[in-house]
């Protein structure tokens, strides 16, 4: 159970409105020029032999960079998720927006019908922008304060068992990085093989950066961050609900939101 206080300060953040990215995003050109700075916002440099000297030659569908001094040609798509693609930018860039502002997911089916694509169409952009956004949260680590929380996610089968040991339930770690002022900077939902101190540890050398400060419940297993250069506040809840922890705001926002939505 979670306040609608907690959920909304999540739900009703300043976001990216549709008007806005229309105004930023709604051309083609405007989709072209925004991935070459984001590319290379130092400008192009060749990816062969690192000169900076080039050309632009246009015709094609996607504008094309050329080295002056080696010759080589790097297209503004290449080696970007948008690779290979015969479909406007303008359409991944909205792909990418309707997805990313969703807040319970956005299926294929449901991006077919938005972008008016072909359901398999569909099928490939939402596969690589979800395997894309995976690669680019799995590249960063959580540092500074950290809140930690352990939570079992799916159901039961009929039969089975109930609660925690369910054969269908999933150990996860959920964790939240803190800006200095206190508002949630990042994200990250792990599974662990459990909630032993060997788990934890592998999981705090692989998502945490040395130094972080990390706050939890007290569950025994968060003690092994120590083990990954951190160091551990045991906050003892007692007999409390989440809710009524302040230290566990964002935490407990985030795996309320997260269990909403699966139902």
């Amino acid at each position: 159970e979670f306040s609608t206080m907690a959920m909304n300060r999540v739900q009703f953040q300043p976001g990216l409105s549709m008007t806005e990215f229309f105004d930023r995003f709604g051309s083609e050109s405007q989709c072209a020029q925004a991935l070459e700075r984001a590319r290379w916002p130092n400008g192009f440099p060749c990816p062969r032999c690192a000169g900076a000297a080039h050309c632009v030659l246009r015709g094609g569908t996607f504008k094309v960079f050329q080295c002056d001094a080696c010759r080589h040609q790097t297209s503004l798509i290449a080696g970007t998720v948008f690779q290979g693609t015969k479909l406007a930018l303008s359409v991944w860039f909205l792909a990418i927006y309707l997805i990313s502002q969703a807040k319970t997911g956005l299926s294929a089916l449901a991006l077919k019908r938005h972008l008016g694509v072909s359901y398999p169409t569909a099928w490939l952009m939402h596969h690589k922008l979800m395997l894309a956004m995976a690669a680019r949260e799995d590249r960063y680590v959580l540092c500074g304060d950290v809140q930690v929380d352990d939570a079992y996610l799916g159901g039961e089968r009929t039969g089975g068992k109930a609660g925690r040991g369910s054969e269908n339930k999933v150990p996860f770690v959920a964790a939240v990085s803190l800006t200095d002022a206190g508002h949630p900077l990042r994200v990250k939902l792990n599974p662990v093989p459990g909630f032993t101190l060997n788990a934890i540890a592998d999981w705090a050398r692989s998502h945490l950066a040395p130094g972080s400060t990390v706050s939890s419940d007290g569950l025994a297993c968060f003690s092994a961050v120590t083990q990954a250069g951190c160091s551990h506040e045991a906050i003892i809840v007692g007999g409390r609900k989440p809710k009524d922890v302040p230290e566990f705001l964002w935490v407990n926002t985030v795996l309320g939101n997260l269990k909403t939505s699966f139902k």
